[in-house]
């Protein structure tokens, strides 16, 4: 197949650190960027034509699997129910939920008056409609858009107003506004180029919210009085250190709103009265580098969770009238390689997650005596979510619980008579039989001796080496790994992997270094310096895949997005002959130019992760030894296919343009080296729930065409 279209090269040379290193493709990456954000028609004509001649290519080269795709997507569309619903969560007088139409892209944002809440019925799952009011109809607010995306809808405490927030290109600049529930009406309130990111002062009079600059960072906060224009807005609190974005939030009674300013691994928080919302913001405690924290209600005190003096993190009480440090006091204290990932009290109990041994757990601690249980669960491999609701006088927790092959439930747990009670189980329409399917966990050994975790997913019709006969090459396998920020990827159910599985593919989750499912420590070794051991124990786990018998480097595909991405797209450059195909979806493969460009929305903050390439020599040549697009070389590579949004403010559109540019200049061989980009998307693709799906089928269309199984049968995926 001929390796077209070819991009342009124009001489562009960087020269830093006494290093000078060719970019041909540059151009690429639009001088007017930020304009692009907000309006992608001004986009260069040039690079339009060539992103248009990339997705044209595309649409040929997957011509064949037009069919299938389709398949592929009436499969997946047949896992959501269409007029799905969310468990009412109550706040007071009502029950806050979402459902959708049949259907429909978006939801609609409901309440109801407050309820007992029925245990789970598979006859009567539909939350009831008695007395509701559709407070945001999300989907109808969508029509007339190419794309859609409403963020931070949220109720004021004292059930008056609704505030929500809007994205009409994929961008991630939001509009809010804000409506009166009482008459339906729309308020004359618009909020431009903010984050989303909204709360609400205790009476409701006042909306805080996070507006985001010209680079796209959220930097400043600002307090809206509702009823007033936007010019009147009272700046709150601004940023100075372009490293770090700030967030907002509010403790678990509603009685303080909190202002974050973050970047990854340094944290520094501020208090505001929500009963005075015009007052001053109280610091917590200054900012320290390296050093994270968050507070939490706890009566006249306040928890903190932080990492001060503890690697693993550790839980300290504080006078919430005066919570400085030096009056931090521990209550649960650290232990090694038992790292605390969250936590939320109530007016009686204190609840934590917990990572131990690669696995969560849910521990309750009685605030009257300080006793502590935990929740217990069975399977060798699963996910636990904390869902905290409204109300902070409760003794009930809500949780969620699923695994590789149960789909996710959701339970009502009473943190003082230990009982559970399952309140929802979706609903897979099409049908789906856990005993179907079998899940294990197993180990691969790398580099340096450490032991990565792989989770593994398959049908039971699929001959594996743990059913004790595999077939001769093992099965088809879509590996899939992240490893950046800590950001630890779940054994949770995945309805869309089943399309494979039900294939006959192996799906796995390599847990490398650089996420937290193994601890801090797990994620400190594979950041910096250490970032390489990321990409090693990503190859190495795909060695163990192929050499104990569940597949072949002929039938294994690799997949990961965005810094998951980096991950493929450097485990690629190391060993080619390893892989089959490569899905890299708005993958991070310019690193070392994006690191050096300090205007780009992510680029300081993300300094603490991989380093400053532009002060720091050895940062510099340490990035340029693995960033993916300056490490493609002449050897023959498997196929690849990249995505990218055009409005992307995370992962700019050009760097999967210029990987993709790069590999047909250089690489050997005449496979499909593919570049899909989304004219009228962000970072995260189509909004609607259903045109999402459509982008994973192509995906997989992709990955089961290379893999050599776009006509394979689909396994059974219920008895009888």
């Amino acid at each position: 197949m001929a390796r077209l279209p070819l991009a342009e090269k124009v001489p562009h040379q960087v020269t830093l650190h006494g290093i000078t290193r060719d970019d041909p493709y540059h151009w690429l990456r639009d001088d007017n960027w930020q304009q692009v954000m907000r309006q992608p028609e001004v986009l260069a004509p040039r690079i339009r034509e060539h992103l248009e001649r990339e997705n044209a290519h595309t649409d040929a080269a997957m011509a064949s699997t037009t069919e299938l795709q389709e398949a592929l997507f009436q499969e997946l569309k047949g896992r959501i129910k269409q007029d799905e619903s969310s468990v009412p969560a109550r706040d007071g007088a009502y029950q806050y939920y979402t459902r959708f139409e049949l259907g429909a892209q978006h939801p609609r944002y409901c309440r109801r008056p407050a309820a007992p809440l029925l245990p789970f019925d598979p006859a009567r799952r539909d939350v009831s409609r008695a007395g509701e009011e559709v407070l945001f109809d999300a989907d109808a607010a969508s029509k007339g858009h190419a794309y859609f995306s409403a963020r931070g809808v949220d109720h004021s405490r004292d059930h008056r107003r609704l505030a929500y927030a809007v994205d009409t290109n994929g961008s991630e600049y939001y509009e809010i506004r804000l409506r009166d529930l009482s008459s339906g009406a729309e308020l004359p309130d618009r909020i431009a180029s903010t984050s989303g990111n909204l709360v609400f002062s205790a009476d409701g009079e006042f909306v805080f919210y996070t507006a985001v600059d010209a680079n796209h960072r959220p930097s400043k906060v600002f307090r809206h009085r509702v009823g007033t224009a936007m010019d009147q807005d009272v700046l709150v609190y601004e940023e100075p250190d372009p490293g770090f974005f700030v967030a907002l939030g509010h403790t678990e009674d509603y009685a303080e709103i909190v202002i974050n300013s973050h970047d990854h691994v340094t944290s520094e928080q501020r208090l505001i009265d929500a009963r005075q919302p015009e007052s001053e913001p109280r610091l917590v405690a200054p900012r320290s580098p390296g050093i994270e924290y968050g507070v939490s209600a706890l009566g006249d005190e306040l928890l903190i969770l932080t990492n001060r003096g503890a690697r693993d993190f550790k839980l300290v009480v504080a006078p919430r009238h005066d919570p400085a440090p030096e009056h931090w006091r521990e209550l649960v204290p650290h232990r090694p390689g038992c790292l605390i990932l969250a936590v939320t009290t109530y007016a009686g109990h204190i609840v934590r997650l917990e990572m131990a041994g690669g696995l969560p757990r849910i521990v309750i601690r009685s605030r009257a005596d300080g006793s502590e249980h935990n929740i217990e669960l069975a399977e060798e491999a699963y996910s636990l979510g904390l869902l905290p609701g409204y109300e902070y006088e409760t003794r009930t927790l809500r949780f969620t619980y699923s695994s590789l092959t149960t789909a996710q439930e959701t339970y009502d747990y009473d943190l003082e008579t230990r009982q559970r009670v399952l309140v929802d189980r979706r609903e897979i329409p099409s049908g789906h039989d856990a005993s179907r399917y079998r899940s294990a966990r197993v180990f691969a050994t790398s580099h340096d001796g450490a032991q990565v975790p792989i989770s593994l997913l398959w049908h039971e019709d699929v001959a594996t080496p743990r059913s004790g006969a595999p077939a001769p090459g093992g099965a088809p396998l879509l590996l899939y790994g992240y490893g950046s920020y800590g950001h630890g990827i779940p054994a949770a159910f995945s309805s869309n992997s089943l399309s494979l599985v039900n294939r006959g593919f192996v799906y796995a989750i390599a847990h490398v270094r650089g996420g937290k499912e193994l601890g801090y420590a797990w994620y400190e070794s594979g950041k910096l310096r250490q970032k390489k051991n990321s990409f090693l124990d990503f190859v190495a786990a795909a060695e163990h895949l192929c050499q104990s018998g569940w597949t072949q480097p002929s039938k294994l595909a690799i997949h990961g997005g965005s810094a998951g991405g980096m991950l493929v797209g450097a485990a690629v450059n190391l060993r080619p002959e390893l892989f089959n195909a490569v899905v890299g979806e708005v993958p991070f493969v310019d690193v070392l130019n994006t690191m050096c460009d300090a205007e780009l929305p992510l680029t300081p903050p993300e300094w603490p992760e991989w380093g400053n390439p532009l002060e720091d020599p050895e940062a510099y040549r340490y990035i340029a030894s693995y960033s993916p697009y300056d490490n493609v070389r002449a050897v023959e590579y498997p196929n690849i296919l990249a995505t990218a949004g055009l409005t992307d403010p995370r992962v700019t559109y050009w760097e999967p343009a210029k990987w993709v540019a790069r590999l047909r200049e250089v690489a050997l061989g005449e496979r499909l080296w593919l570049l899909r980009t989304y004219m009228q998307a962000g970072h995260g693709g189509a909004a609607g729930r259903f045109e999402k799906l459509r982008q994973v089928a192509f995906v997989q269309a992709f990955v089961l065409l290379t893999c050599g199984a776009a006509s394979a049968p689909l396994l059974p995926a219920t008895r009888g």
